[in-house]
Parts: C-alpha cells; sequence; structure tokens
C-alpha cells in the first residue's frame, strides 16, 4: 500500500520546489500549510489538491497531517525555533519525516528525542535531506568505501558553479547568519567536538584548480561514522565564496564575539523572502568533494543547490511512500535508503561522480 505525502509549508519557496517536482513525477500530494486561502489557491493550480490547515502553535493540527506508512515533509523554519513539532507529531504518529533544515544542532536534537520513539512506531525520519546535506554524505561513503575497512579521516568540501551570491533564498541566508555565531561540530577521536565555525580552512581540488573552503558543521558527522566504524575524523567546509575562506579565521573570530549584534540584524543579513526563480537557477550548480584518508577522492557535481533540494526531498519521499526505509528511526540517507539506491537515486537527479 502506498502511503500519502503531505507537503508541510507548501506555499513557501521550498515547498514549491518540493511540489513542483512530485507532480512532475505523477504524484498528488496533499498541501499543508498555515493560510488557508493560499492553499486553495495553490490546490486549484495543481489540479485541486487536497489541503491541510496546519500550524506549528497547534500541536494536534500537525498531529492529524499522517499515520502510519505517511511522509511528512517538512520544510517550515528556521528549523530549531519552529521545526520540532512537525517532527514529534511525525514520530509519534509512525510517519515517515524529511525535512529541508540545514540547522545541523536541529538535527542533532531531532536525533537525541525522537530516536527511540521513531523506531518504535517504525518511522524513518531522516532530516536535512537535500543539499544540506546529501551529496556530502553520499561522496563521504563512496570515499570511505573506496578506502577500505581500515578509512580514518573524511574532508568534504562543498563549493558552486555560477553566480551564487546572487541567488540565496532567505532561508539559507538565515542559516547562513546564525551558523557564523555557533560552533561547528567535528567527528575527532572517534567523538563529537566543537569547534569555532571558519576557524579551519582547507584547499581542495575542484575542475583542476584549488579552491580553499572553511570549517562548518554538516550532518556528515553525526551519521558517516556510524556507517564506517573505523572513522577518527569526518570534518565539513563550506567553499562557496574562496576568496571569503581565505579570511575566515579572523572574520569567525569577530563573529564569535559580536554573535548576538549579528543574530539581532535579521533584516538586513536575511533579506527578502523566497528565492532564485527558474532562471537563476539554471545559471549555478552544486559540487562536493570528499577526500579520504588524504588519497581517495570522490567529486560529485549537480544541478543548482535548491532545484536538487526540491527534487531529492520528493525522491525520497516518494520511495518511503512506496518502498518503506532500509532502517527506521532517526537515521541518514545511507541508512534510510542503502548507499547504492542512494546513489543511483541521486544520479537520476543530475548529481553524479565526475
Amino acid at each position: 500500500m502506498t502511503g500519502r505525502i503531505v507537503v508541510f509549508g507548501a506555499t513557501g519557496y521550498t515547498g514549491g520546489l518540493v511540489l513542483e517536482s512530485l507532480v512532475r513525477r505523477g504524484v498528488r500530494p496533499v498541501l499543508a500549510g498555515r493560510n488557508r486561502a493560499a492553499l486553495d489557491a495553490l490546490a486549484a493550480d495543481h489540479g485541486d489538491l487536497e489541503i491541510a490547515v496546519a500550524d506549528v502553535s497547534d500541536p494536534a493540527s500537525l498531529r492529524s497531517l499522517a499515520g502510519p506508512g505517511d511522509v511528512l515533509i517538512a520544510t517550515v523554519g528556521p528549523f530549531d525555533r519552529i521545526g520540532h513539532a512537525a517532527a514529534q507529531a511525525a514520530a509519534d504518529a509512525g510517519a515517515h519525516y524529511l525535512d529541508s533544515t540545514g540547522e545541523v544542532g536541529f538535527v542533532r536534537d531531532v536525533r537525541a528525542r525522537h530516536h527511540e520513539r521513531a523506531v518504535e512506531t517504525g518511522a524513518a525520519m531522516v532530516p536535512a535531506f537535500g543539499y544540506d546535506y546529501v551529496p556530502g554524505i553520499l561522496a563521504g561513503a563512496l570515499a570511505a568505501q573506496e578506502a577500505g575497512d581500515d578509512v580514518r579521516s573524511l574532508e568534504i568540501g562543498y563549493f558552486a558553479t555560477g553566480p551564487l551570491y546572487r541567488g540565496l533564498s532567505q532561508g539559507t541566508r538565515t542559516t547562513m547568519r546564525d551558523g557564523m555565531t555557533l560552533p561547528s561540530l567535528r567527528w575527532r577521536g572517534r567523538r563529537l567536538v566543537e569547534e569555532r565555525t571558519g576557524s579551519r580552512v582547507r584547499a581542495f581540488p575542484v575542475r583542476g584548480r584549488s579552491k580553499s573552503a572553511f570549517l562548518v558543521s554538516g550532518t556528515e558527522v553525526l551519521f558517516l561514522p556510524g556507517n564506517f566504524p573505523s572513522l577518527d575524523e569526518v570534518t565539513v567546509y563550506n567553499g562557496w565564496f574562496p576568496v571569503l575562506s581565505r579570511a575566515m579565521p579572523v572574520v569567525s573570530a569577530l563573529a564569535s564575539v559580536a554573535g548576538p549584534v549579528l543574530r539581532a540584524m535579521s533584516g538586513p543579513m536575511v533579506g527578502p523572502p523566497g528565492g532564485p526563480d527558474a532562471t537563476a537557477r539554471a545559471k549555478t550548480g552544486a559540487e562536493v568533494v570528499a577526500v579520504a584518508d588524504s588519497r581517495v577522492e570522490v567529486r560529485l557535481e549537480g544541478p543548482n543547490t535548491y532545484t536538487l533540494t526540491g527534487d531529492l526531498l520528493a525522491w525520497a519521499a516518494i520511495r518511503l511512500s512506496t518502498e518503506g526505509p532500509a532502517t527506521p528511526g532517526v537515521v541518514g540517507p545511507v541508512d534510510a535508503f542503502g548507499l547504492e539506491p542512494l546513489r543511483d537515486g541521486c544520479a537520476e537527479l543530475g548529481l553524479v561522480r565526475q
């Protein structure tokens, strides 16, 4: 039996991308959100889809969205502030759960709070199933697999092609702003440790060139050590702006001191709602490089980060609704789907090894 797919936050930017991707694949999802008028209009535009009014301030409305075997896709953030209610509802209901967060602290909390309950109810909860952080997990897993059973270290760098600085969504800008003022997680000495974001800079080989990237958080540090128990270190870097990366140790030190001020400057730093349209997205692409034990390198290339996120969430939702997960609980992409199906699914979406 195929479960329903519910898109919570369907009228938002990321929710709209997920909806478009699902509809292209012949799926008729349930559209959920707090604005009935906006939901009605969106549903009419896509052939009178079913709608459900739900709000994070009303837990009962969230609990009614999905049941056992259904899939709840949450795109309502910032997740650490308002995303926990949807995760709780899915875990309790036994509904599979996906979200678009880039907030590693939120993912860590979801695993701590809901893993046991999700195992009990048979739900697979796979947070951060988008550009943040599926490409890095896939590249890291492939590199670790090729390095062999005694692989010790993974370094993963995210990069972009094209004028990305002109096409960042409000959600991305919010995550970047907040992330600069928070410590980043690393897997080091076989345990999670915190380090100042941007305090490390590393050069990666990208298309025959050396590009700098700075230390950030990533869910790779939460999930890949479970997939490859011999790992002593996992570190994630962001190289979207290589010139800025070289100055990041100084910038990050200032940001750590001025954190409360930066978080208060919501308007200027976050900007208008929404994100790049299809024309703007077509001008940029995603790249990720994973290096295992300083000797095995895997590089993936794919479409625009937002396009990829919408397609990844749609692909995962369809697979969970029709086939179920490989492993229940709060799990990473490899545990949820298996490495080969994940690799093949990403390739279908244009995220391929170079």
